[in-house]
């Protein structure tokens, strides 16, 4: 929940320049707040940085007062759909059963899913962090195309807490995350505290593809310094 349309769009003025000399196979993708998009759509180079929505649901239309559909994301040029983060699984509840449904109408609609998965610090010091992300991922990601899906791994303990998971340890949730669903083609991401300094160091593990970052991307040269990691 940052940024007014106006904000938004200064963001962009100093934001794309920055990035106009990343790799070409490298994707940005920025999930600005439902009323930003338009902006975002309005002012973004698409050569360069895509757009994301926060949620979706899992209806074209209806009445489901506070949620956002497929098609009025797809008018606006948004390609990414963040589903199951952290945040509406604690503050609202959400099952796994509800993200799957989001994730599988976002494919059939033709956008690509970002499916958040991650245990909390009390499940994580019980021992149970492998058995939590391989619940959410089996039930979250069921009847879903492996070859047109995001999984980010979000430790929730780790989400602006400054606190971050160590490289290795995020490659190894990472790694189970790939055999679960089976599939090489699968994009993994690792999100929970991601900044410019560890940027480099989480990018050279062998099963993390990307990341989905939060904090640091609300600064256009820290974000700009991530998405041109060395």
């Amino acid at each position: 929940m940052h940024m007014t349309c106006a904000e938004a769009k200064s963001y962009l003025e100093e934001f794309l320049p920055l990035i106009r000399e990343i790799p070409h196979d490298r994707r940005i993708a920025i999930a600005p707040p439902f009323t930003a998009i338009s902006t975002f759509s309005s002012n973004s180079d698409f050569d360069y940085l895509d757009i994301a929505s926060q949620n979706i649901h899992w209806e074209t239309q209806g009445a489901f007062t506070a949620e956002i559909s497929p098609k009025m994301l797809l008018e606006h040029n948004v390609k990414y759909a963040i589903v199951g983060h952290s945040e509406p699984r604690k503050y609202f509840s959400e099952s796994d059963e509800q993200i799957n449904k989001r994730a599988v109408f976002a494919q059939e609609s033709g956008l690509t899913p970002i499916v958040c998965v991650g245990e909390t610090l009390e499940q994580r010091e019980r021992g149970e962090a492998e058995r939590v992300i391989t619940r959410q991922v089996e039930q979250g990601l069921e009847n879903t195309d492996p070859s047109n899906l995001i999984v980010a791994y979000e430790p929730i303990w780790a989400i602006g807490t400054g606190k971050t998971c160590e490289a290795e340890d995020a490659n190894k949730i990472c790694s189970l995350i790939r055999k679960l669903v089976d599939s090489n083609e699968v994009i993994i991401q690792y999100g929970g505290s991601v900044k410019p300094d560890n940027i480099d160091e989480i990018m050279s593990m062998s099963d993390i593809d990307g990341v989905l970052v939060g904090g640091a991307s609300l600064d256009p040269k820290s974000f700009a310094r991530i998405a041109n990691y060395k």
